[in-house]
C-alpha cells in the first residue's frame, strides 16, 4: 500500500488537540494497516521520525432519524484510528501546527 493509501484523514478532536504540543497527532487510517506501515506512512509523508504508534478500531454507532414513514435507524461505520507520537528531536508536523 502507498502512503496516502494508509493515511486516510487527520482527525481533529478536542482531545487531538490536547497532544499536539507534545507531537503526539492522530490519524484516521485503513484497517488493514499495520503498525509499522502507519510509521513509515507518516514518516514519508511529513518528513518527521515516529516513535511510536497505537491504533484502535472504533466501533460505529447506531443514528436514528424519524420520517414521514416511520423511524429509520442506520448505522456509521467502523474505523481504524491511529495514535502517533513523535521523537523528541523530530520537527513537528506543520499541517497540525497550523491548527493551534
Amino acid at each position: 500500500m502507498e502512503a496516502n493509501e494508509i493515511i486516510i484523514r487527520p482527525l481533529l478532536t478536542e482531545k487531538s488537540y490536547a497532544g499536539i504540543q507534545n507531537k503526539i497527532y492522530s490519524f484516521v487510517v485503513d484497517k488493514r494497516a499495520n503498525k509499522v506501515q502507519i510509521a513509515q506512512a507518516v514518516e514519508t509523508m511529513f518528513n518527521v521520525e515516529v516513535a511510536k504508534v497505537n491504533t484502535y478500531i472504533v466501533k460505529g454507532h447506531e443514528k436514528s432519524q424519524n420520517t414521514k414513514q416511520g423511524r429509520t435507524v442506520g448505522k456509521t461505520s467502523d474505523y481504524k484510528k491511529a495514535i502517533v507520537t513523535l521523537t523528541e528531536k523530530s520537527k513537528p508536523i506543520a499541517f497540525f501546527e497550523s491548527l493551534s
